[in-house]
């Protein structure tokens, strides 16, 4: 990965301005350390201001470089990411102590770049720190969406969207046999996504995707979403030195901001949508979960109600249709190639 590119000219005031930076800097992560009361061992080979950057800029892969620095400093070290020091565990022990015991500790989120531009400022609770905030929101989610309660409630749901799944693989199968074909040929990742979205969707905001008579428009958040997942994993070079934000490397902010504009407007009309549904007292205007959050929510401090509204139904729609279409097909990977385990599983659900 190649995190830095040449530039070919650089103003009189950066050239004054960087040495200034680098210092103010150094000294603020020195006085940061002296300060911390026990921190681990930090790897060797950090550069000024850099820190390791350069050890994970390729050309092997971050997390090769990190086992070979494991093998070399222990179990669990530091290393620098620019100004912030970062904490590396390679021993499941250690990750079990600090995902149950010190849970805590680690449940927070850095504030990054992509938190800012694609997550609403922080106001989606995936990306917030951990908080009175983060508590509320996760509570709301867990109450209003993921309880048996409302699972039970949401089942029609789930059941009408893989009956019309199965029913379109059944067609599209019919159509092919009779042109004298016994098979089919189906992208299982593309149709996990498509079932799992629909689904999502319906659960959250009472509608399923767009289809293509509706407008290239109304399908261009799709492809936002893609890039959402995308971008949303990217570590730029202002997250570590968040002094060079402003020169925007790679452009990758750009792209942040144009995609969180795109699925902003998207949201906003579902969010329209619901409140014209409430002015008019229409029956079943609230069984979605957007429709729930409408009711219960009220003007926060840290965020507007309707942010709050728009980032939580737009983070369980994204991060529901990524994870859940991933694993399902790593699923069906792993059962192809275990033909018993398969089996099984066959003999289960009939």
């Amino acid at each position: 990965m190649d995190y830095f590119h040449s530039v070919t000219a650089i103003p009189t005031v950066a050239i004054i301005a960087f040495p200034l930076l680098f210092l103010f800097s150094f000294l603020w992560i020195s006085r940061r350390n002296k300060n911390s009361k026990k921190t681990a061992p930090e790897a060797g080979g950090a550069w000024p201001i850099i820190g390791h950057l350069r050890l994970l800029g390729g050309p092997q892969p971050p997390h090769i470089s990190l086992a070979n620095m494991a093998d070399k400093y222990g179990r669990m070290f530091a290393i620098k990411l620019g100004v912030h020091r970062a904490l590396v565990v390679s021993d499941w022990e250690i990750a079990k102590e600090c995902l149950t015991t010190n849970d805590k500790a680690f449940a927070s989120r850095p504030k990054l770049a992509s938190s800012e531009l694609l997550a609403y400022n922080r106001a989606m609770f995936g990306f917030a720190p951990y908080g009175p905030y983060w508590r509320h929101m996760r509570k709301i989610a867990t109450i209003e969406l993921l309880s048996n309660h409302r699972l039970e409630l949401l089942k029609h749901v789930r059941e009408s969207e893989v009956k019309t799944s199965l029913q379109q693989l059944y067609q599209l199968w019919n159509k092919k046999r009779i042109a004298n074909s016994d098979k089919v040929l189906v992208e299982m990742k593309g149709w996990f996504k498509e079932v799992t979205l629909n689904m999502i969707m319906r659960m959250i905001v009472g509608k399923r995707i767009p289809n293509s008579s509706e407008g290239v428009e109304q399908l261009k958040w799709k492809k936002s979403m893609d890039d959402f997942i995308v971008l949303s994993g990217k570590f730029l070079i202002s997250d570590a030195l968040p002094f060079l934000r402003w020169l925007d490397i790679c452009g990758d902010m750009k792209c942040m901001k144009k995609t969180g504009k795109e699925l902003d407007q998207v949201v906003q009309g579902w969010l329209r949508e619901h409140k014209q549904k409430r002015a008019e007292n229409k029956a079943n205007g609230e069984e979605d979960f957007m429709g729930v959050m409408l009711s219960i929510l009220s003007d926060r401090e840290e965020h507007h109600a309707d942010t709050i509204n728009k980032a939580t139904c737009l983070s369980l729609v994204l991060a529901a249709e990524d994870s859940t279409s991933i694993t399902l097909t790593w699923v069906l990977s792993l059962l192809l190639n275990n033909r018993d385990k398969l089996s099984e599983v066959q003999q289960e659900l009939n």
